[in-house]
């Protein structure tokens, strides 16, 4: 296969995945966000890139938000907010953190391609990406012509940025004024 015939039908998978996001939960998402105290991201491998990227969007809205690993992340509290991205749900530091945030009472927020996964029954609401994974082991909805879970990455990536343009119009706020927040120490 050549590039150039490859390149549209991901765009194609992707572009099928996203129909099938709930708008009604990306929503709840928005509003959930909005109304925390305090905003603690988590993901590992590549989904935990894609969310560091959101925790910087958030960071950019002017949303007091923190990576959960890093050594500057402060204690949770109740009521804060912890965003997991999982594929399978299912990644066991994302569990046992999901389980310790519920001791808590931390609100868990979780996307994910299975919402029925350990950390899915954790969480208050799952936003489910419809792709495929290699580390699910039932019957999945699709199949992708791309390697492992990229088909959710990239989906994970553009639905996070879809989300922080929505944030930033309930917020009243746009690009320009993101920028304040931009470093300024490059």
């Amino acid at each position: 296969m050549k590039f150039n015939d490859y390149y549209p039908a991901v765009l194609k998978e992707i572009e099928e995945t996203l129909g099938e996001i709930d708008e009604t939960i990306i929503s709840n998402f928005a509003l959930q966000i909005l109304d925390a105290p305090r905003i603690f991201i988590a993901g590992v491998g590549r989904t935990g890139l894609v969310m560091r990227c959101f925790a910087m969007r958030l960071m950019h809205l002017g949303i007091e938000v923190q990576i959960l690993g890093d050594i500057t992340t402060t204690a949770v509290s109740r009521n804060d907010l912890l965003l997991i991205g999982s594929g399978s749900g299912e990644t066991d530091s994302l569990l046992s953190l999901a389980k310790k945030a519920n001791n808590i009472g931390v609100h868990i927020l979780l996307v994910s391609i299975d919402p029925d996964s350990s950390i899915g029954k954790l969480a208050q609401e799952c936003l489910k990406i419809p792709a495929p994974s290699p580390k699910l082991t039932h019957k999945q909805e699709m199949t992708s012509i791309q390697p492992m879970g990229s088909l959710f990455e990239q989906s994970l990536l553009l639905t996070l940025d879809c989300l922080a343009g929505l944030l930033m119009h309930k917020k009243g706020m746009d690009s320009e004024s993101l920028f304040m927040y931009h470093a300024n120490l490059e």
